[in-house]
């Protein structure tokens, strides 16, 4: 995963939903493939228009599919951001699902939004990347602020319409995917879930210090516990398998132990924050084992902070653990200048003096230094820092050595506090180091490890891992420049292919190549490296003995020897049979008993399901009648008595018993038989095994089988207990009649001989059911009855019986057991749980099912039912409720794409639906002017309806401050004013779902403005103590403020501290600064604020504002829960 430009170009982090409906998207294509030369990659260029695109309501939304080099391609965007306040977009693979195990394929491509009003301003980026069903769509999370994409002006968005473009060309690539991890280096990789190769490459560095693994090991577990609910056992099962498997290993069972779903593995989380989540998790269930304080004595060390007074003798010390080192990468060229910033005395002088106890204010000195280094040091280098001048966090690229050998008594032990144990020698050598390679919001993450700490080195790289030299593990992970060997334009193919297989791949977007030009090969280029080390590992030289342990079977647990050696058998056992799989032919032998026990309860057409009888596996070169005397030992049944017939598929998608094997054919070897039987060349061989049975019910040899003689089957239907059921088989006559076997049958179904009995013909039943009455009085033959055919039958009704069935023939019956459909109705309110089921019919109308459940529900108006589908894939309703009538039929409710879904969402409205369609609902958030209270109202209003119409809605729902107050309508986002709505905006297109809508009275101060007065935002921030100390963070409510001409500050906090009543003891610790694009100004009492706030040519108010800096201490509203749903980045949790 790379990145460029400090943009994201990562698989986007979310469980592939698959495709979502798309409210209204044209495709044109333009191919110019056709007119490319052969060795040329073919090339598309695709044109989205996305209509609609301010309403569009999926989290994620998909273009039509478009072809490029023979595979199948789509664009994917996150109108909403994916987990940003920007526009996401991705290349997708659109048949990823269905391509066949280790696909890949190789794209040189181009995203673009189109400026509608000036192209120049067109925003286009491009990458290249190999794609595979790890990583099946890749592109830009930050592809462009949503700011510009949704305002006007701009030109990105006109009439509402978004037009998206892509430029793709494919190359061929050499496939890795025989590789050998364990054959060629002797260890092996951990399975990307998804998103979860920052954890591989944690999990791995872990591993790999033996004494953790042994403590691991030693953790009490039982043979009763499960390791998706045990961390220590998930961890010890992983470990194990990394010690002693042979191809790579799934990480699911340790993610479900963590209480991850599916969405944390594909949420790419902070790898420090996951080391130390996880490393205090196990020290919590270490305690009271016979490794408690385990990871205490590998990873802790304690450094002292101290505050020295000059002037006076006065000195404050406090001693803190630390589990791993956070060292500054920026202004530092190496790891020795970071630990001298680390200690770094700062002087505390001037307005910043240090209040000394019985001092009073005095001039200081503050610092760190380390009481005493662990023995395993984790260094994690500061590679992300914010840019105010972007407003971003952005990823520091800059060079930064790190040796091989560390040594922290250097320069006489300047890290060391007085206190420290002088006799350790803490000199350490590199035992890992973690590389990240990609942009701020993710990339991709892999580990260079020396597992012995010899002279070589492994690269762990997910499920591969490779033998690297020294030069590959350091010097190339220190990041900064690389420049380019110097080529002539013979050398560009391969000068691509090196590009494409380094560290600084991909090309920046500023770089053309030039096909022909005379002095290229004289032009050396510098790349920026975007792969750089972000974390290392050293380990004491006097500790490696004792932490690079011998760890064997006699440290693991013999309950999870014996479970994970039975594992391990069961996986070698199914792989040797994959490999063996072209010697052998899997034969299904289906017999009576299997149709009487499946019919009329697994299934109702054909006869049998094939999965569910009995199969031998047998090698190809087996004489078939050997493999009949095998089916003699199973069934009991002498080879003499057995009679075999192939199955056939017919037109109609029928699968019926055809022919009887001849004694030639039997004669064969079992592969021969299967080729001849089988067109399809699978590996299957289906059979149907005729036994005759005496009366005695002893086998009798096969009677003979001429072409007159036809094998029928029969169900026998019950239209009083709804039932059908298998009664048996005959040989009939082609010539004869029904008449003739119907003692016959009346004799199967236990009637009495002269039993009247209907018979009709099961011919058929995708798509539709076909089944027709059979004419007693013609022959099999004129009926067109043949082998395998299916006869169904029942007690003819009698003529003066008044028995009222619900299905009284067979085809009725037939009928609806193909359309019956169980479906689980949950309210939306709890999309988990199902509130109740209904039997229904696939061909049920809309007002079909909202009747069936609105007397479910004992509601008199059906049309007060809402129903909304279900995504198959999310496993979570649709964005969008069914219209009104808005399908016919139920099987329109339940379908999703080419999966069928049993689960309805249902509401119940308190308007009828068709009415509510015609009204627009908003959410508004309105603020009392006097009381600290927020109360959410929504505003039902037709679609048509203005902004001034949704305020004289809210005044009737409100309690006003008198009532002559005037309303306003605010557009709110994470914490700012972006918009006061006009009265006469349409509220059609407003968004209530992404944005905050709030509404307040108008201050009377703002109503009467002089010509000199400002209307500013004010809000509030603090600093993000996770982040560098430049990140602001938004929160609580913003509010706009009326500042006059030569206003200062000090004026300005007393109406802000009254408006807001805060206590004097709290609001003398707020500060105030003025803040720009991000970046903080503080300001004094005495300055002009409105001297501040000069600038007219700034884009957006909301990009100046009068910020308030203190703690957020205000209990979190409810309503905020929109905006929460936008947050940058989950933080790690592991619950269980």
């Amino acid at each position: 995963m790379y990145q460029e430009d400090d943009e994201m170009l990562v698989p986007h982090p979310e469980f592939a939903d698959g495709p979502q409906p798309m409210e209204v998207a044209q495709t044109e294509t333009a191919t110019t493939a056709e007119n490319q030369q052969v060795e040329d990659p073919p090339s598309s260029r695709f044109t989205w228009t996305i209509d609609n695109f301010s309403r569009l309501n999926t989290k994620k939304h998909y273009s039509d599919i478009f072809i490029v080099g023979g595979y199948k391609w789509r664009v994917l965007i996150f109108p909403k951001g994916n987990n940003v306040d920007h526009l996401s977009m991705y290349l997708d693979v659109a048949d990823s699902a269905t391509l066949p195990y280790g696909w890949s394929r190789y794209a040189q491509f181009s995203l673009a939004v189109i400026n509608q009003i000036h192209n120049k301003y067109t925003i286009r980026k491009d990458t290249q990347h190999q794609f595979n069903a790890r990583e099946s769509d890749w592109g830009f999370t930050s592809f462009m602020p949503l700011s510009e994409v949704y305002d006007p002006t701009r030109g990105y968005l006109v009439n509402d319409t978004l037009v998206v473009e892509a430029e793709v060309a494919v190359r061929r690539v050499v496939d890795y995917w025989t590789y050998d991890s364990k054959k060629e280096t002797g260890y092996v990789g951990l399975k990307n879930q998804g998103a979860t190769c920052y954890m591989n490459s944690l999990l791995q560095t872990l591993y790999h210090i033996p004494y953790f693994r042994k403590a691991v090991y030693h953790m009490p577990t039982t043979e009763n516990d499960m390791p998706s609910g045990s961390i220590p056992l998930a961890l010890q099962s992983l470990f194990y398998k990394l010690q002693y498997s042979d191809s790579s290993v799934a990480t699911k069972e340790l993610t479900k132990s963590f209480g991850w779903d599916t969405y944390d593995s594909f949420m790419q989380h902070d790898v420090q924050e996951l080391n130390r989540v996880l490393c205090e998790k196990l020290e919590d269930k270490m305690k009271g084992t016979v490794v408690e304080g385990t990871i205490q004595q590998l990873f802790e060390g304690h450094h002292m902070n101290y505050i020295e007074c000059i002037n006076v003798d006065y000195k404050s010390s406090r001693k803190e653990s630390f589990y791993d080192l956070q060292l500054d990468v920026k202004g530092c060229r190496d790891v020795y200048a970071s630990f001298d910033k680390y200690v770094e005395v700062e002087r505390l002088e001037g307005d910043n003096k240090y209040h000394a106890e019985q001092y009073g204010l005095q001039d200081a000195k503050k610092g760190v230094l380390f009481i005493d280094f662990p023995p395993v040091l984790q260094l994690q280098l500061k590679r992300f820092e914010y840019d105010f001048m972007r407003d971003t966090m952005v990823k520091i690229n800059d060079r930064y050595e790190f040796p091989l050998q560390l040594d922290l008594d250097r320069d006489n032990g300047k890290y060391l506090s007085p206190e420290a144990d002088r006799s350790v020698r803490n000199l350490y050598t590199l035992h890992s180091v973690l590389v990240h390679s990609g942009g701020v919001h993710g990339g991709h993450y892999y580990a260079f490890i020396r597992p012995t700490l010899s002279d070589q080195w492994f690269k762990f790289d997910d499920e591969r891992v490779t033998k690297e030299d020294i030069k590959r593990a350091l010097e190339e992970q220190y990041g900064g420049e690389e420049e380019v060997i110097r080529f002539t334009t013979t050398d560009l193919s391969n000068f691509l292919c090196f590009l494409y297989h380094s560290d600084f791949f991909p090309l920046p977007a500023s770089l053309q190549l030039p096909q022909t030009n005379p002095g290229f090969n004289n032009t050396p280029f510098k790349f920026t490296k975007y792969s750089n080390a972000y974390m290392l590992v050293y380990i004491r030289e006097s500790d490696k003995e004792k932490i690079i342990c011998n760890v064997d079977e006699k440290d693991i647990a013999e309950h999870l020897r014996i479970r994970l050696k039975k594992e391990q058998e069961e996986k070698e056992h199914k792989k040797k049979e994959k490999a063996e799989a072209h010697l052998y032919t899997i034969i299904k032998v289906a017999r009576d008993e299997d149709l009487a026990e499946q019919i009329g309860r697994d299934i109702y057409f054909d006869l049998v399901d094939h999965d569910k009888v009995r199969s031998f596996r047998i090698q190809k070169q087996l004489p078939f009648n050997v493999f009949k005397e095998e089916v003699a030992k199973e069934f009991g049944i002498p080879v003499q008595f057995q009679r075999f017939w192939l199955w056939a598929k017919r037109q109609n998608h029928t699968y019926r018993p055809n022919r009887p094997l001849s004694p030639q054919e039997e004669a064969q070897s079992v592969g021969q038989l299967r080729e001849v039987s089988n067109k399809a060349h699978n590996a299957e061989l289906k059979l149907f095994l005729e036994v005759e049975l005496g009366l005695d019910l002893r086998p009798l040899p096969p009677p003979d089988k001429t072409k007159e003689d036809i094998l029928l089957f029969f169900k026998l239907y019950d239209p009083e207990k709804e039932e059908l059921r298998y009664v048996g088989r005959l040989f009939v006559k082609a010539l004869g009649k029904p008449s003739d076997i119907l003692t016959k049958l009346n004799e199967l179904a236990g009637f009495s001989p002269n039993e009247e009995i209907e018979l009709y013909e099961e011919i058929k039943f995708e798509p539709t059911v076909m089944c027709e009455h059979i004419d007693k009085r013609l022959t099999f033959r004129s009926s067109q009855l043949e082998d395998g055919d299916i006869i169904c039958y029942l007690k003819s009704p009698a003529i003066d019986s008044d028995d009222q069935f619900r299905y009284p023939d067979v085809p009725s019956f037939l009928e609806y057991v193909h359309n019956r459909q169980v479906v689980h109705f949950r309210s939306l309110e709890k999309p988990k749980e199902d509130d109740f089921c209904l039997e229904l019919s696939k061909l049920h109308t809309y007002d079909d099912v909202v009747e069936r459940v609105a007397h479910q529900l004992g509601l008199d108006d059906p049309s007060k039912i809402r129903l909304t589908s279900h995504n198959c894939y999310s496993q979570q309703p649709k964005p969008q409720p069914i219209k009104y009538r808005g399908v016919e039929h139920l099987s329109d409710m339940l379908v999703h794409y080419n999966q069928t879904s049993d689960i309805l969402y249902y509401e119940v409205l308190d308007i009828p639906l068709p009415e509510l369609q015609g009204l627009k609902t908003l959410k508004v958030a309105f603020h009392h002017a006097t009381k600290d209270e927020v109360v959410i109202h929504s505003i039902r209003l037709p679609k048509n309806s203005t902004v001034a119409d949704v305020i004289n809605d809210l005044k009737t729902k409100v309690e006003l401050s008198h009532p002559n107050a005037e309303l306003r309508l605010l557009e709110v986002f994470y914490h700012k004013i972006y918009k006061i709505f006009p009265p006469n905006e349409k509220i059609e297109n407003i968004n209530d779902q992404y944005w905050t809508l709030r509404a307040e009275e108008i201050p009377e101060e703002e109503k009467n403005l002089g010509p000199h007065d400002r209307l500013i935002h004010v809000y509030h921030f603090m600093k993000d103590p996770n982040q560098n100390q430049m990140q602001v963070q938004n929160f609580g409510e913003p509010f706009f403020l009326v500042i006059h001409e030569g206003e200062t500050l000090a004026e300005v906090k007393a109406r802000i501290q009254k408006k807001l009543q805060v206590p004097d003891d709290e609001f003398s610790k707020w500060k105030f600064a003025f803040l720009s694009l991000g970046r903080p100004e503080y300001l004094q009492d005495s300055d002009i604020v409105s001297s501040r706030f000069q600038r007219r040519d700034v884009y957006g108010a909301w990009e100046q504002y009068l910020g308030l800096e203190h703690s957020d201490t205000a209990p979190k509203r409810a309503y905020t829960a929109n905006q929460n749903r936008h947050t940058f980045e989950k933080p790690v949790k592991i619950y269980n």
